[in-house]
């Protein structure tokens, strides 16, 4: 968990991202083998941290979130390690606190939804 790593981490998905884009299509099968293993290298470290940062009913949690939208658990499972990272957790993250911080994460991304109905008008209709 320290700043090498991060940084690693970071060069690794911009990396996807440019390739993603269409910016990194010049590499040879080599260069691709490489990237693919780096991004496995990437993921299984990120598997072990969070298994060292959450218990059995929090991981088992944040299976059940993944299995219905991918992004949310992968979203909340970067809030956790950015949070060890920075030291505001100390100690494993229990379930309890796993539903208090997903509250308070739907809190903040809530969108607001309208709905606006539009009546056709007929050319029968008296205005």
């Amino acid at each position: 968990m320290a700043d090498p790593e991060l940084e690693a981490i970071r060069q690794r998905r911009m990396q996807e991202l440019m390739a993603q884009r269409g910016m990194g299509n010049n590499q040879n099968p080599g260069q691709q083998k490489a990237q693919e293993e780096a991004k496995m290298e990437a993921e299984e470290q990120r598997q072990l941290m969070l298994s060292q940062l959450l218990t059995a009913e929090a991981r088992a949690r944040v299976a059940r979130i993944a299995l219905v939208k991918p992004e949310k658990a992968r979203g909340v499972e970067d809030v956790i390690i950015r949070a060890a990272q920075t030291g505001q957790i100390v100690e494993k993250v229990s379930e309890d606190r796993l539903i208090s911080l997903l509250e308070q994460i739907n809190t903040q991304t809530t969108k607001e939804t309208k709905v606006t109905i539009k009546r056709r008008q007929s050319v029968l209709d008296d205005d």
